[in-house]
């Protein structure tokens, strides 16, 4: 008699699954069919005997995978639970911060230079002064000075030589 079985490993599973999903987001962009176990076997049919230690081989594959889904139900490929959970907190805390990500492809840098000690305290003037609102993107504390980030660097520097003088 024939021991053997007729069924592929977990890791085989697993391995097979991947395939699917990854074709799967290649073809459509994202997964758009598989929510569970089930969802996998008529693939799993056409390779293998349908049986019921196939059906569970595949479950147990998917359970091992403890992949997340999005907020439809769809398994998301290539991404662990605890990653997908790291994801949505970033992206909570982005909207709650309104952040947006700026090109600094069109932009100028223009140094304040000045005593390292003051650099901390001029930096904060700086950041709660109405008169410097919208002159420049960001500012980074130097070695010896504040480095500004802006889009209009002229501008900018009328504004700090005014001070200076």
């Amino acid at each position: 008699m024939n021991t053997k079985s007729n069924n592929p490993s977990r890791a085989k599973c697993e391995e097979i699954i991947r395939r699917i999903l990854m074709t799967e987001v290649l073809e459509h962009g994202d997964n758009q069919h598989f929510r569970c176990a089930a969802d996998f076997m008529n693939y799993f049919e056409s390779l293998y005997p349908a049986s019921p230690g196939l059906t569970k081989q595949v479950q147990r594959a998917v359970k091992s995978m403890d992949m997340p889904k999005n907020e439809k139900g769809f398994f998301i490929v290539n991404k662990s639970r605890n990653q997908f959970e790291k994801e949505s907190s970033l992206r909570e805390l982005f909207a709650t911060a309104n952040a947006k990500a700026v090109s600094m492809d069109s932009v100028e840098t223009v140094l304040l230079s000045m005593k390292p000690s003051l650099i901390p305290y001029m930096m904060e003037l700086i950041g709660n002064t109405e008169t410097f609102s919208n002159k420049y993107l960001t500012m980074v504390p130097g070695s010896n000075g504040i480095v500004f980030y802006t889009q209009n660097a002229k501008q900018l520097l009328i504004l700090l030589n005014s001070l200076t003088n």
